[in-house]
C-alpha cells in the first residue's frame, strides 16, 4: 500500500491517485466568484489585464491610466466532477490581495500546473492525462500556440530553462522527464529528449518511479528532477545546443521519504527539499561545479502528530524566509533561513483558510503569497510582512473549481 499523500494516485500506475484527489476536491467545488473587494489605490505604473480573448497590452509596458490590477492564472482538473473548464483567468489587486474572476481559457485538458516564459510572453501548462502533453499560450491575446506530447503519462510539473530556449516537464505516472525546444515566439517544438528513471528501485510502498518536479539550478548549469517514487533527486547536464540530457549525479533521501518539491536558496549553494510521504523537510548542500546535491538530516514541518503531506516549499528572493504548504494540517509553515542558507529554523504555522494547499506562489514583489487549496476549491491570499516574514490572510479565500495551481503575474 502506498504511504503517500494521495494513496489512490498510485493505483493503476499513478494516474488513478491524482484523479482520485481531484474527484475529492470536486465534491466541494463551487462556482467561481470574486473575493470581497477592498479599497484600491491606483498608481500610474500599473497595468490592466484584459478580459478573455482581448489583447493584453501589459507585455509592451505599463500605461499611465491603467488601474492597479495584475493577472492571475488558475490551474485545475477538467476531467473530474466539479472541476474547471480550462485555465481560470482572474486579476488581483497587489495592494489588497482581492481577486476577481475574468473568464476561462478553454481547450486545454487537466491544466494542473502552470509556468511562464522568462520574458513573460508565454504561459505553459501541463495536460495531466494518461497521454501527457504540454501546451503553450501566447499571453498577449490568450491564443493557444500548440500542444506537444511529453512522451509519458500524467505530467504534473514544468519549468522553463532561464535561457528561455527549453521547456522541462516531469511525467509523474511514468516516472520520466522530457525536454522541448522553445522558439522565439514561445511556441514548442518536438521533444528533444525523454529520460525514464530506471534506477534506483522504487522506495517502500511505491510501484515505480514518479517524477514530480523538473527545475534548473540557479547557475543554469544543471537541471534537477525530483522523483517521489525512487526517493531520489537526479541531476542532469542539459546540452543547450541539442536539448539532450546527461545524468551526472543522484541524491538519495532516506527510504520512504517521498521527495516532492525542491527550491534553491538564492545564492545557489543550498536547496530545500519537501518530502511528501514522511512529512519532513531537508536542507541540501549543492555544488554548482559538479551538480551534486547532498541532503542533510530530515526535520520537522511543525505540524505535529497528525496526518500531513508537504506539497511545495518556497524561499524569499532575499534568502531570509521559507514557506511550506501542508496538506492535511492545512497550514503554511514559516522557517527562518539562517547560516547563509545552511539552516532552517521553524518559526510557526499559519492556517491556510482552505483544505489541501497544493501550490504556493509569490506575487512578483513578494508582498503577497497565493495558495491553491485543492479540496476546498479555493485560493487563499496572504500579505507577507517583509521584515518578519509573517503571514496575514487577505480576506475571504477566492472560489476556484478544484484549485491546484495559482500563478500570479
Amino acid at each position: 500500500m502506498n504511504t503517500g499523500a494521495d494513496p489512490a494516485r498510485d493505483a493503476g500506475g499513478g494516474w488513478g491517485r491524482r484523479r482520485f484527489i481531484g474527484a475529492l476536491a470536486g465534491i466541494t467545488a463551487v462556482t467561481t466568484i470574486p473575493a470581497p473587494a477592498a479599497p484600491r489605490t491606483r498608481p500610474a505604473a500599473a497595468t490592466n489585464p484584459p478580459a478573455e480573448g482581448s489583447p493584453d497590452t501589459s507585455a509592451s509596458g505599463p500605461t499611465s491610466s491603467a488601474p492597479t490590477v495584475r493577472r492571475l492564472f488558475l490551474g485545475t482538473y477538467t476531467s473530474v466532477e466539479g472541476g474547471g473548464k480550462g485555465i481560470g483567468l482572474a486579476t488581483y489587486d497587489p495592494a489588497t490581495g482581492a481577486v476577481t474572476a475574468t473568464g476561462t481559457l478553454t481547450g486545454i485538458g487537466d491544466p494542473s500546473y502552470l509556468a511562464t516564459h522568462p520574458k513573460g510572453h508565454t504561459l505553459y501548462a501541463v495536460d495531466e492525462r494518461p497521454q501527457g502533453a504540454v501546451t503553450a499560450v501566447r499571453l498577449t491575446d490568450n491564443k493557444v500556440l500548440g500542444t506537444r506530447s511529453t512522451g509519458g503519462a500524467g505530467p504534473c510539473h514544468l519549468s522553463v530553462h532561464p535561457s528561455g530556449r527549453w521547456l522541462l516537464s516531469a511525467n509523474y505516472t511514468s516516472g520520466s522527464v522530457a525536454v522541448h525546444p522553445v522558439d522565439v515566439s514561445g511556441a514548442l517544438g518536438e521533444r528533444t529528449d525523454l529520460v525514464t528513471h530506471s534506477s534506483p528501485a522504487p522506495g517502500p510502498g511505491q510501484d515505480g518511479p514518479h517524477a514530480h518536479q523538473f527545475v534548473t539550478s540557479p547557475d543554469g548549469g544543471h537541471v534537477l528532477a525530483v522523483d517521489l517514487g525512487t526517493d531520489t533527486v537526479y541531476t542532469y547536464r542539459l546540452d543547450q545546443s541539442k536539448g539532450t540530457l546527461t545524468e551526472v549525479s543522484q541524491a538519495h533521501t532516506r527510504p520512504g521519504a517521498g521527495p516532492r518539491h525542491l527550491t534553491f536558496h538564492p545564492d545557489g549553494r543550498f536547496a530545500y527539499l519537501a518530502n511528501e510521504v514522511d512529512n519532513t523537510v531537508v536542507v541540501c548542500a549543492y555544488d554548482p561545479a559538479s551538480g551534486r546535491l547532498t541532503p542533510g538530516e530530515p526535520q520537522s514541518t511543525g505540524t505535529g502528530a497528525g496526518t500531513n503531506y508537504p506539497a511545495q516549499i518556497l524561499v524569499t528572493s532575499n534568502g531570509s524566509y521559507a514557506y511550506l504548504a501542508n496538506r492535511g494540517h492545512n497550514s503554511l509553515t514559516r522557517y527562518g533561513v539562517e547560516a547563509a542558507g545552511a539552516r532552517l529554523r521553524l518559526l510557526d504555522t499559519v492556517p491556510v483558510g482552505g483544505d489541501f494547499p497544493r501550490h504556493l506562489a509569490f506575487s512578483p514583489d513578494e508582498r503577497l503569497l497565493f495558495t491553491a487549496n485543492q479540496r476546498s476549491s479555493t485560493v487563499s491570499v496572504f500579505h507577507v510582512e517583509g521584515a518578519s516574514g509573517e503571514l496575514r490572510l487577505a480576506g475571504k479565500p477566492f472560489a476556484s473549481p478544484v484549485a491546484v495551481c495559482a500563478l500570479p503575474l
